[in-house]
């Protein structure tokens, strides 16, 4: 953990290149820890504490820099740990028990239970896709597919986006608010690769959908024609 603040501060010193220092910088946390074993998915992202505390934080890195504090950036950098772990936690808990209740919810569709179960473990795992993005993860046909969507659709678990009759984007409504519209935005763990996929979102600043579209990780953003009003449902 010391490692990684050290390591955080020393590349925001350097700043070697013309944009993306920030991101990287926040990143390289992740990666430290990861890589040193403290985390088994880069689920941890400061970036939130980081902004919620922007004057403390500069000031932090200028008196590391300066004075050679390095004792109160400790403190500063350990603190968001703490808190951002903790408003992790809640996340995880709040997005499981959606999840649990969903799928019963599904369990109870009777015949159509089992190809509607597939479509929806793929959007927990990536909260907004298309059927294009579904086949290649579910031996389904397309119309099955479309079928499964529609019967989400039907009990409120996903929205269409585009308003469009082709290439059309659904989204986990209640899943995506959970991380987007939470007080704290925290990281989430909800089963197979959610944890690193959620992680993404933490890494975007308030109400910024270009940071979104960037690092979000979800396939909302493979089509263009989407995009702003996309941005606009969300």
């Amino acid at each position: 953990m010391i490692n990684a603040a050290f390591a955080h501060v020393q590349f925001e010193t350097i700043h070697p290149f013309k944009d993306g220092n920030g991101r990287l910088g926040r990143l390289l946390i992740a990666l430290i820890l990861c890589v040193e074993g403290v985390l088994r998915e880069p689920s941890l992202y400061l970036s939130l504490y980081f902004k919620q505390h922007r004057a403390q934080y500069y000031e932090r890195l200028h008196a590391v820099r300066t004075q050679g504090e390095w004792e109160g950036w400790l403190g500063f950098f350990l603190d968001g740990v703490a808190e951002t772990a903790t408003q992790a936690v809640a996340t995880a808990q709040r997005l499981l028990a959606l999840l649990a209740a969903d799928r019963a919810r599904i369990g109870g569709l009777g015949a159509r239970a089992g190809s509607v179960g597939l479509v929806f473990d793929q959007l927990a795992r990536r909260v907004v896709l298309g059927v294009a993005q579904l086949r290649p993860h579910v031996a389904m046909s397309a119309p099955t597919i479309r079928s499964a969507i529609s019967t989400l659709a039907e009990m409120g678990i996903v929205n269409e986006l585009t308003g469009q009759r082709r290439h059309r984007v659904y989204v986990y409504q209640a899943y995506l608010e959970i991380l987007i519209h939470h007080p704290k935005r925290p990281v989430a763990v909800g089963g197979p690769n959610v944890g690193i996929h959620t992680a993404r979102l933490l890494e975007v600043g308030d109400g910024d959908s270009a940071e979104f579209e960037k690092q979000a990780g979800v396939s909302l953003w493979w089509c263009p024609r989407n995009r702003q009003q996309a941005r606009r449902q969300l």
